[in-house]
């Protein structure tokens, strides 16, 4: 056994690569996981990755397997896997599909601003995705009915229609910039009920949570509180920088005698430049907090911090559970 070989059959595959506590650390990470071009992996190459990961957590990592190998295995294995579950996740509801995704709706939400109709059109299109990278990104432990995820829906989108129709007949006589503005509002508003009902099992029975060790302690619902609303902020920080700053940037741009003579390719523009906010605002978002989010156990409810004091005493500090993304 060649000396990679030794130190690949003793590698901890799910030892965090970069360290999580610090903002930099989880940007590295999410900067690896949501990778644009891990959608374009074959399911064939996702599979064997699982496999790869799956054996090297067994303690049977096969001859000849790098370190190299051994971390894009496992970079692919979280970009498409569930942290809960282990299960694949949808292409469209992966975070590696943001980009692609996200760039193509925002350039035409921010475009096609100015008529009632395509205002409607755009934002349901927007809350279709949102719906789909919500439930996707959900904590697996908390199971959700198909009632429930139609109610989270129906709701987000109609909070989003409500307020970028209203916003977009308020503003007619406001700046054009003012009004360019509107997909914006209606996107975070949208996200502050969207997330929240999908995952509002979590509020109702609360999240799981445990140890250091992954121990199971029990359900709080006060944990689900600061993990969804952790989500919620940094969805917004997600769409912020591209939906407040491009709508600057065309407005500059569309004034010159060029741009009046191209009006076909805006749309094409828009999107391109939204892809490039992304592709670094969601790696920067989703680092905001730690996925792997924690709380004093002091901060629990009254009922779960008896019930974990009366079993381990003051050995445990911090319950642990995922937020997340």
């Amino acid at each position: 056994m060649t000396t990679m070989e030794m130190e690949s059959s003793k590698f901890n595959i799910d030892a965090p690569r970069w360290d999580q506590s610090t903002f930099v650390g989880r940007l590295k990470h999410f900067f690896n996981i949501t990778d644009p071009r891990t959608a374009l992996v074959s399911e064939q190459e996702l599979d064997s990755a699982k496999l790869l990961v799956d054996s090297c957590r067994a303690g049977s990592v096969p001859p000849g397997t790098s370190i190299e190998q051994l971390h894009y295995a496992k970079k692919l294995y979280d970009s498409a896997f569930h942290p809960d579950t282990g299960d694949k996740m949808n292409l469209i509801g992966r975070m590696s599909f943001q980009v692609p995704g996200g760039m193509a709706i925002t350039g035409c939400m921010l475009q096609f601003y100015r008529t009632v109709p395509a205002v409607v059109f755009w934002q349901w299109v927007n809350q279709s995705f949102n719906a789909l990278v919500n439930y996707t990104n959900r904590n697996a432990a908390s199971p959700i009915t198909l009632t429930q995820i139609g109610v989270a829906y129906l709701t987000a989108t109609s909070t989003a229609l409500a307020t970028a129709v209203g916003l977009n007949l308020y503003t007619k006589k406001a700046p054009p910039l003012i009004a360019r503005w509107v997909p914006f509002a209606a996107v975070a508003a949208a996200n502050c009920v969207n997330i929240p009902m999908m995952r509002q099992q979590e509020l109702i029975n609360g999240i799981a949570v445990t140890d250091e060790n992954d121990n199971k302690l029990g359900h709080s619902r006060k944990a689900a509180i600061k993990g969804i609303s952790q989500v919620v902020i940094s969805r917004i920080a997600m769409a912020a920088p591209g939906m407040i700053l491009l709508p600057i940037l065309m407005e500059r741009l569309e004034a010159f005698p060029f741009m009046k003579k191209i009006r076909f390719l805006h749309a094409p523009l828009q999107v391109m430049l939204a892809g490039g906010f992304l592709l670094f605002m969601v790696p920067v978002a989703c680092s905001l907090f730690p996925q792997r989010c924690s709380m004093p156990v002091s901060s629990l409810e009254p009922e779960l911090r008896e019930s974990i004091v009366k079993q381990y005493g003051e050995q445990i500090r911090y319950v642990y559970f995922n937020k997340g993304l």
